[in-house]
């Protein structure tokens, strides 16, 4: 199993991401990176100090995220590495993806990310433009073994088959069931003949237990939580869509809103 790399600024969000990671990385027997990119405090970058000045803020910070992989590698009996970074955090991560073979990028959410909008900050919007999985462990989410995974999405319209590789490689590591899920404004009216799936997603989620279900609603998020609850989800899978400038004025992500709203964690994957 590849390297779990977790996204931190040291925030309670990210701290319980972290654990996260390292309980989900003793289950499957793998290890942890903890990256951090220090941002240098506006009032420090404009005042006039000299290099030495930096170079011990960058120490301490390094220092600091030392001391929590050591932490966390006691705690969990893992091996927890650490990286970290202040020029360019996408350039930094596209790196850290390869040196370690990773394939996903692991951040903390909170409740009020709703209101300040989750992706908003200059770091977790980088890390969101990067085309690789994110995993949104939202604030006191604790790992359990993923045994039930919903994945929402249209399915009537067909799914991106390097979509159904991911869903179906994480169902298969977890050895969990998959649900895919659809809610729809009004239901398609099906002939005699016609499947209710298309076949590529069956072809692409060969080998893994899943089963369906479409309803008609237009309240998509909150049928989104009910099922959640109803099969008892350990984490939630959708695609992000991608909308044009003036599209985006009216349109809220529903990835990014269940980012903020999920009391599991939510994998999002980039088409």
């Amino acid at each position: 199993m590849e390297t779990l790399i977790v996204a931190t600024d040291f925030s309670i969000e990210a701290e319980n991401a972290a654990e996260y990671a390292c309980a989900a990385a003793k289950n499957i027997n793998t290890k942890v990176v903890l990256f951090n990119s220090f941002n240098i405090p506006l009032h420090v970058s404009n005042a006039r100090l000299p290099a030495s000045v930096f170079k011990e803020l960058l120490d301490n910070n390094a220092l600091r995220l030392k001391r929590r992989a050591v932490e966390l590698s006691e705690k969990y009996a893992i091996e927890v590495g650490f990286e970290s970074g202040f020029v360019q955090l996408r350039e930094e991560l596209n790196a850290l993806l390869v040196k370690y073979e990773a394939k996903m990028i692991i951040i903390g959410t909170s409740l009020e990310s709703l209101e300040k909008d989750l992706f908003g900050s200059t770091n977790t919007s980088s890390i969101l433009k990067l085309k690789i999985p994110i995993l949104a462990v939202p604030l006191g989410a604790n790992y359990q073994p993923i045994k039930k995974i919903l994945f929402a999405c249209d399915f009537l319209r067909g799914i991106n088959v390097q979509i159904l590789e991911e869903v179906n490689a994480f169902a298969a590591l977890s050895n969990s069931e998959v649900e895919i899920f659809n809610v729809q404004n009004k239901l398609r009216t099906l002939g005699d003949h016609e499947m209710p799936y298309p076949e590529s997603i069956t072809e692409g989620l060969e080998g893994i237990s899943y089963s369906y279900k479409n309803i008609e609603s237009e309240k998509v998020l909150e049928e989104i939580k009910n099922e959640i609850k109803r099969i008892n989800a350990n984490l939630l899978i959708m695609v992000p869509q991608r909308y044009g400038f003036w599209k985006s004025l009216v349109h809220r992500s529903k990835t990014r809103i269940m980012a903020s709203q999920s009391e599991i964690p939510l994998l999002s994957i980039p088409i």
